[in-house]
């Protein structure tokens, strides 16, 4: 499991990439980016939030109020053109970021 002191940029990156899939509300998403990476990224919602509205006035995410079926109020996010042009750069980056890691390390999947 990756340690709390996690980048920033990595919760962007899974957030944004979960969020090109689909709307989803906080917990969805935390439970998704748990689900996809077998428990490597995990995200309280505490944490995830804060970093959704922080993203939100960055313009990468927009979150509306839906009310479910059962009338409960959730707030949906979903990826923006902004994001999208975001994720691109963000996941470069990040393979890169990976491709100097296995060379440093000589690691064969890092």
């Amino acid at each position: 499991m990756i340690g709390t002191g996690i980048k920033r940029g990595t919760a962007e990156l899974a957030v944004l990439s979960v969020l090109e899939g689909g709307a989803m509300h906080g917990y969805e998403m935390a439970r998704r980016i748990e689900q996809q990476t077998k428990g490597a990224l995990r995200f309280t919602l505490a944490a995830l939030y804060p970093m959704l509205y922080r993203m939100e006035q960055h313009r990468w995410i927009r979150g509306t109020w839906e009310t479910s079926s059962n009338g409960r109020r959730k707030r949906c996010y979903r990826l923006t053109p902004a994001g999208r042009k975001k994720l691109s750069p963000l996941r470069r980056e990040w393979a890169e970021l990976f491709r100097a890691l296995r060379r440093l390390t000589k690691v064969a999947h890092a």
